[in-house]
């Protein structure tokens, strides 16, 4: 029977995740909350959602000295998917600071990825979904390079802790509240390359006003099959694909 193995299953990267779920830095203290609904929930170009809509929502604190928590969710497909009996809601918990120096600005926490409930361990060949990673960003100019590594199980990967993902990514401003980020990635499976891939994608996003944005998505993969399309409902999870999404911020 194949089985499914996800690397980095959730919070960005969703579309509208917050994680991806980072709180973005800000000259005062903040408390901020936002909720929003996606077509196909995407996490490093794989859908964690079986390639149908999500409803996400998060909730993040900035501090004026550039330390930050928050805590994301979206619903979720992929560990029924794979055979467990329980987990259908995914909760990133987050932390971290930011700053800047000579330019530069900085971005260093930790993030864990909980999922409800999940009996994911309790298949066969799989080990527990939860995972916890350390990340460390920086960005000049419009580029951002950002390197993620796990320190436990990667999202139901045996022996996979240590697994890594890098990406870069740019940030354009196209003017009258349009945005253009190109992004590539390559995600890691300690102990399992045949499931590693590289997944890339390009965003155009629009600020709608009063608290509104919208998003659409072009994303892809080269994931292999044999990793990331479950026999259980036989799709393939990396496939090239349109995601639009709509969030509100308050």
């Amino acid at each position: 029977m194949k089985k499914l193995s996800f690397p980095i299953l959730l919070a960005g990267a969703s579309l509208l995740a917050s994680s991806g779920a980072i709180a973005q830095a800000a000259p005062e203290s903040s408390l901020s909350f936002n909720a929003g609904v996606v077509t196909d929930y995407r996490y490093r170009g794989i859908s964690q959602s079986r390639l149908k809509p999500a409803v996400q929502a998060g909730v993040d604190y900035a501090d004026k000295s550039g330390f930050y928590v928050g805590a994301w969710g979206s619903t979720i497909k992929w560990i029924k998917d794979s055979g467990a009996t329980d987990g259908s809601v995914e909760l990133d918990l987050y932390g971290g600071y930011k700053g800047s120096a000579g330019g530069i600005s900085y971005d260093v926490g930790v993030l864990r990825y909980q999922y409800l409930g999940n009996k994911l361990g309790n298949v066969s060949g799989f080990a527990n979904a939860n995972t916890t990673e350390v990340y460390g960003a920086v960005t000049l100019g419009l580029f951002t390079a950002k390197y993620s590594r796990s320190l436990t199980d990667t999202f139901g990967n045996v022996n996979s802790d240590g697994s890594t993902y890098l990406d870069l990514s740019a940030a354009i401003d196209l003017g009258n509240g349009l945005t253009l980020t190109p992004h590539v990635g390559r995600q890691k499976i300690e102990n399992g390359p045949t499931c590693s891939y590289t997944d890339y994608s390009v965003t155009l996003g629009k600020d709608l006003g009063k608290g509104l944005s919208a998003s659409l998505m072009a994303v892809g993969t080269n994931a292999k099959t044999s990793c990331y399309q479950p026999t259980s409902v036989n799709k393939y999870l990396g496939k090239d694909g349109l995601v639009a999404g709509i969030k509100y911020t308050f």
